[in-house]
């Protein structure tokens, strides 16, 4: 026969008068002050406050992304190139500005950009670009936000010219964001692509204003063909990429013949570039051979690597 188990049980009291007088001072509480952000707008972040994992699998992540149906309905003036170079010949009318607009999209992304090292660099490199940046992480993609509002406001105060047009069409100068400027400790490895002296550097000539870049937040792998639309990219990067070691986990590898196939379909035909790079010799002998073997991928010479710019600061800039 089973044996009965014997529970001990408690008798809770009745509340009290001052148990009750406890409660409702406690529920009357008015609620306290918000927490202040780690770092306003306009300031320079300190990668420490937005560290995050280095990788995820982008085949497993759920979270929510905001993306459009198509991508010529997505206005990227709104909130990533509000004072885009191209707007300031829109001149005083309203249906010039808004074909102007339209017209503006990103013809550069830097894929993974981590903490938006090469994305700055690149906007200094190439200001007839449209730099985007894209991260899956959100802590790491609120960091290149606020650094490159940060960069914007910097150059604002050097003297650089940024102007942009108002929907009415008229012309006019980016406003100082209010508030003061603080300037927040770099990580001693950390360096801004516009301190670098090489008299062989472009952008000693121009100081950028960095209005032509921008980061979003997305899943690449799956959202890609909803903001970009096929043939308008003429570079596209791929840094230091998840290696993805195990031979199951191959098809999260963000080259791939499939994948090929679809960054063929966005590049310019004839001069769209691809660009990837690793630390990892497997993983850059998976990238050449998958390159070689699809029909629309050639491999560059050596000389045309070593006289791109956009290659000297994939290997220094990239974070």
């Amino acid at each position: 026969m089973g044996k009965r188990r014997n529970r001990k049980r408690t008798r809770s009291s009745p509340p009290t008068n001052n148990d009750n007088d406890n409660a409702n001072a406690i529920a009357s509480t008015p609620p306290t002050d918000t927490v202040p952000p780690i770092t306003h707008e306009g300031q320079m972040p300190q990668k420490k406050f937005y560290r995050s994992r280095a990788h995820c699998n982008p085949l497993s992540f759920n979270e929510a992304f905001d993306y459009p149906p198509r991508p010529d309905l997505f206005d990227w003036t709104e909130e990533h190139y509000p004072n885009h170079p191209q707007l300031s010949d829109c001149g005083t009318d309203a249906g010039e500005f808004s074909a102007s607009s339209a017209q503006i999209h990103p013809t550069v992304l830097d894929v993974g950009c981590g903490f938006g090292g090469l994305t700055l660099a690149l906007s200094a490199l190439l200001p007839e670009e449209t730099i985007l940046g894209l991260e899956i992480r959100s802590k790491v993609t609120e960091y290149v936000r606020l650094r490159i509002l940060a960069s914007r406001k910097e150059a604002m105060g050097t003297g650089a010219s940024i102007a942009g047009c108002d929907g009415d069409g008229e012309t006019h100068d980016a406003e100082k964001e209010d508030g003061e400027t603080h300037d927040a400790e770099k990580d001693d490895t950390e360096t801004d692509a516009t301190d670098r002296d090489d008299p062989n550097d472009k952008r000693a000539s121009h100081r950028p204003t960095h209005q032509n870049a921008s980061v979003l937040r997305t899943n690449a792998m799956k959202y890609l063909p909803n903001h970009i639309p096929p043939r308008s990219l003429s570079k596209l990067f791929f840094c230091f990429p998840d290696p993805h070691f195990k031979k199951k986990n191959h098809p999260r590898r963000i080259v791939s013949t499939r994948l090929l196939t679809e960054y063929a379909h966005w590049l310019k035909p004839g001069e769209g570039k691809l660009y990837c790079i690793t630390d990892v010799r497997d993983l850059h002998e998976w990238h050449v051979e998958r390159c070689e073997e699809h029909p629309l991928f050639e491999e560059v010479t050596e000389e045309e690597m070593e006289g791109d710019e956009c290659v000297w600061a994939m290997r220094t800039e990239t974070e």
